[in-house]
């Protein structure tokens, strides 16, 4: 069976004679040619020369044409922040700052970056890409109301319901129009990519979300292609949610067990995929480390329905001999990887004197804010929520795509990300609590040590 017929076979949830090799190659490709991230993602050139790299390096059975969810948005009018190591962040969201929902137009293959972007999927799927399955990722139709709104969407969500299912038309009409040019551009799946569906609970995701993607999955569908729903982040109580919006498969990351999801997808007829470590066995592994965890991914998965990935889309810097060690592994040629083992040792980090008396401190351990839609929303939210407060406290980033992230990660006992910390006890873990709760777990804390405050 060749590589596209594999994965497509998986991800009709069929039994495959070997699992499928799907590594979520975003900016990693610009280290493989050695450019940065920002320049990769505006360049056709580079784009498609990134990518033949990592399919010549890693040969893989599918591969997305990009990992960028903030093409839409950008074309939308969202202001970016770009990075020379990390996709761009979002960094102003239209609706917040004056503009309707009926302003915004739908965008189409000459709006933004689109240009750049369908002109190198195109190459991709008619030269490198040809045998494998080339993946077009669009940003989920929550995720991209999220970036057009900001965090002002989960109040609006209580407050004016009616105002949040316009964005959510909107939004869902817009993912329609991309996955129409990403297909006409030649991918064979669409992945529709919804990280800040980790923030809501299940009846909102019944209520705000289900509707809109189970139609966009119908669209899929009716043009005679696959579709898949990527969701990062603890989104374990949502996982049932979106099998019923009716996908062909589910793709996670590491905060949810690999079984559970293979349990639930089964039930619903559908596949599933991921869900190898990022930043702990990818970014900071040895190759030795990574085929361990690509085995268990593979026992866990088993051979129908089954795709081995990442949990995201790669680190800028992972080392290319841990992708090619799991590359080895899916198709038998591991031997030479099994020498490779190489023990490393915990960073050295000191941790704030959670016993000081004059401050709060608070710990925010994520991903990477600038790369990562939900951990990027949490520290949006503890900064505005500091904002609103007199008093001594001290909030820090912890990412865990550094070493001494993860050993913070590990001190402060936290086991999914992002989570925030406050005065070393872990208090909202995945979900980006609102403003007013923030503030009320600050001033109790504050309370606790006996510093007085005042709310602005």
């Amino acid at each position: 069976m060749r590589s596209k017929e594999l994965v497509l076979a998986a991800l009709y949830n069929q039994t495959t004679p070997r699992t499928p090799w799907v590594p979520f190659v975003g900016c990693h490709a610009a280290s493989l040619i050695g450019v940065t991230a920002d320049q990769y993602l505006q360049s056709a050139d580079l784009i498609t020369e990134g990518i033949t790299e990592a399919i010549s390096r890693y040969r893989p059975d599918g591969i997305p044409a990009l990992f960028d969810l903030q093409i839409e948005a950008e074309a939308l009018g969202c202001k970016l922040q770009w990075s020379k190591d990390n996709p761009p962040a979002v960094v102003s969201h239209p609706l917040e700052e004056g503009q309707t929902i009926e302003s915004l137009k739908i965008p189409d293959e000459h709006d933004g970056r689109f240009p750049e972007v369908l002109e190198a999927v195109r190459r991709i799927c008619s030269g490198s890409g040809r045998d494998i399955a080339v993946y077009g990722l669009i940003t989920g139709p929550f995720t991209l109301a999220l970036h057009l709104l900001g965090t002002e969407i989960f109040y609006q969500m209580i407050d004016d319901p009616e105002q949040v299912h316009r964005l959510m038309a909107f939004t869902e009409q817009v993912n329609i129009k991309t996955a129409q040019m990403y297909l006409d551009a030649g991918v064979d799946v669409i992945a529709v990519v919804d990280p800040m569906t980790s923030q809501i609970s299940p009846d909102n995701f019944a209520d705000f979300v289900r509707p809109y993607a189970t139609r966009i999955f119908e669209m899929i569908r009716q043009a005679g292609k696959p579709g898949t729903f990527f969701v990062c982040g603890n989104a374990r109580n949502n996982i049932e949610e979106m099998c019923r919006c009716n996908p062909d498969g589910l793709s996670i990351d590491e905060n949810i067990p690999l079984d559970y999801v293979r349990d639930v997808c089964r039930q619903y007829g559908i596949s599933f995929g991921g869900n190898i470590r990022l930043t702990v066995t990818m970014l900071f592994g040895t190759p030795a480390d990574n085929v361990n965890e690509a085995m268990n991914c593979m026992n866990i998965g088993g051979t129908q329905g089954f795709i081995l990935a990442p949990g995201c889309d790669m680190p800028f810097d992972v080392p290319p001999d841990n992708v090619s060690a799991i590359t080895a592994l899916v198709h038998g040629e591991i031997g030479c990887f099994m020498d490779a083992v190489d023990e490393q040792k915990d960073v050295e980090v000191t941790l704030p004197d959670y016993t000081d008396q004059k401050h709060v401190y608070v710990d925010v351990v994520t991903l990477d804010s600038s790369s990562c839609a939900p951990c990027q929303y949490m520290m949006e939210a503890v900064r505005q929520a500091v904002k609103g407060i007199e008093g001594p406290i001290v909030y820090q980033e912890h990412k865990i795509r550094n070493r001494a992230g993860i050993a913070v990660m590990k001190k402060l006992g936290v086991e999914n990300i992002p989570t925030i910390v406050i005065d070393g006890k872990v208090q909202f873990v995945s979900i980006i609590p609102d403003e007013e709760t923030i503030i009320e777990t600050l001033q109790t804390a504050m309370a606790k040590k006996g510093i007085s405050t005042t709310q602005l």
